[in-house]
């Protein structure tokens, strides 16, 4: 989910702000990326019922299908800075794309749990690359004007392709047919293959390498005006040259570096804990706990995939106006309060039509509040916070955490279903959005329309992290 000199004149200042029409279509090309996250998390919540009745799946075993993919994201992502650095940025998306393909042809042939659990481990590995890769793509081909939205765009690729899957589930859940369900994905797994292979390396990778003039080749394409194009190549390759240390040496020597990274660490755990992974992967199972039917159920999730499409939209537009801050607090307030409703509904029991619609409207409020800040935002901050010379070490550790931390929640979350019940689950991920409130005050700097070399600068200067982006 850019980097413009810091010092430049007015008439270039306002230059910079306009990014071409190559710029933005490639940008848009790669948060396809996103589309395939999107299409591999969603398909899973639908299929599940008929999976586990084939498999004879109980409850432990369905928590290994759907978390089986966050395992493999988990570890996928370890090496995907690695690969990232070695292959640049479109070589890591290329080789996602080519696990997404295998992954979705051995789950839709899958003869037993065990094969599909394999497949699913594929997926993850291509979504742990890819969610590495695209958002720093996007950020370093991107303006700083043009940031927020355009990661927040890769977020919007995310949950269409989630809407996309609940509908596809809900059209093939009369037949029961889960491998179609599954097998359907290599459509557009194909499709991200060959869109890869057209993006051209980013100008920062590129310059990493030492390769300027094909850096600045790219720079001139992707910018409006190739004045604008040379003084950011010259912040760049200042940027690079200030100091060899990269990756964990910079970690270990640098505590102002450490405190970027735990900040990445930090966003992302607060973001699975807002419940709505747990949401997204069991929403059929949460309906049916509150008395729908399982058509109603799953035609019901097919509506929080609409809603977490259309407000993530809301962030697109309003990101780079109102800020990072404003939507981050708004969006956690809204969740907070609605996931503290859906609690005490299904405490006393949503046992009438009327009292079940209030149930999905709740829902739905959450899942809306959650598009509009904690989905997009998280990433867009923790591909802006980290410094040029430790982005690959510091984004890579952020999503391993937001990896880990959601196979350990997609994982569990059946057994507190059980456990604590579905009341008191959903009211312990309200008091959890309600804790992300006063860490976004106290800790989440506004980075709107701050360039990535400014909040560089900030960070190493010692400046509070609320501050970076003043």
């Amino acid at each position: 989910m850019v980097g413009i000199a810091a010092v430049r004149n007015d008439v270039a200042a306002g230059q910079a702000q306009r990014s071409t029409k190559r710029a933005t279509a490639l940008g848009i090309l790669a948060a396809l990326a996103g589309l395939m996250f999107g299409l591999d998390t969603g398909v899973v919540a639908g299929a599940l019922p008929f999976i586990s009745t084939d498999f004879h799946a109980t409850d432990a075993l369905q928590g290994w299908i759907v978390s089986s993919m966050m395992a493999g994201a988990a570890f996928g992502s370890l090496f995907a800075g690695r690969i990232s650095v070695r292959f640049g940025r479109t070589g890591a998306m290329l080789g996602a794309a080519v696990l997404f393909l295998s992954g979705t042809l051995l789950c839709a042939l899958a003869p037993s749990a065990a094969v599909l659990i394999l497949g699913r481990v594929f997926l993850g590995l291509a979504v742990g690359i890819a969610a590495f890769a695209a958002p720093l793509y996007i950020s370093e081909i991107t303006v700083e004007s043009a940031r927020g939205s355009m990661i927040s765009f890769y977020q919007l690729m995310v949950s269409l392709g989630i809407f996309l899957a609940f509908v596809s589930d809900s059209i093939l859940a009369d037949g029961g047919h889960w491998r179609w369900m599954l097998g359907i994905m290599a459509v557009p797994a194909s499709i991200f293959l060959g869109i890869v292979l057209i993006l051209p390396h980013s100008p920062r990778w590129l310059m990493m390498k030492g390769r300027t003039e094909s850096a600045r080749k790219v720079l001139q394409n992707l910018r409006s005006d190739e004045e604008v194009a040379e003084a950011e190549l010259q912040d760049i390759q200042a940027r690079i040259k200030h100091s060899s240390d990269a990756g964990f040496g910079l970690f270990r020597k640098n505590k102002h570096f450490r405190r970027s990274v735990f900040l990445g660490m930090l966003l992302q755990v607060m973001q699975q804990l807002t419940g709505i992974n747990a949401l997204l992967y069991y929403a059929p199972r949460v309906f049916q706990a509150a008395h729908f039917g399982t058509s109603a159920a799953i035609w019901a999730t097919t509506l929080v995939g609409l809603t977490n499409m259309a407000f993530t939209a809301v962030a697109i537009a309003f990101v780079d106006r109102w800020g990072r801050r404003p939507l981050l607090i708004l969006s956690c307030t809204i969740a907070a309060a609605s996931l503290l409703g859906v609690g005490v509904l299904l405490g006393v029991g949503a046992t009438t039509f009327a009292m079940q619609l209030v149930l999905c409207g709740l829902v739905l409020v959450f899942v809306a509040g959650f598009a509009i800040g904690e989905g997009p935002l998280v990433w867009t901050l923790c591909s802006e916070v980290q410094p040029t010379r430790g982005r690959d070490f510091g984004i890579g550790c952020s999503t391993v955490t937001n990896w880990s931390a959601n196979w350990a929640i997609s994982k569990t979350f059946p057994l507190l279903m059980v456990a604590m019940g579905a009341s008191s689950t959903f009211i312990l991920f309200g008091v959890f959005n309600g804790l992300f409130i006063l860490m976004t005050l106290f800790m989440v700097p506004e980075t709107k329309g701050v360039s990535l070399e400014t909040i560089e600068a900030n960070l190493f200067a010692g400046k509070r992290l609320r501050d970076l982006g003043r």
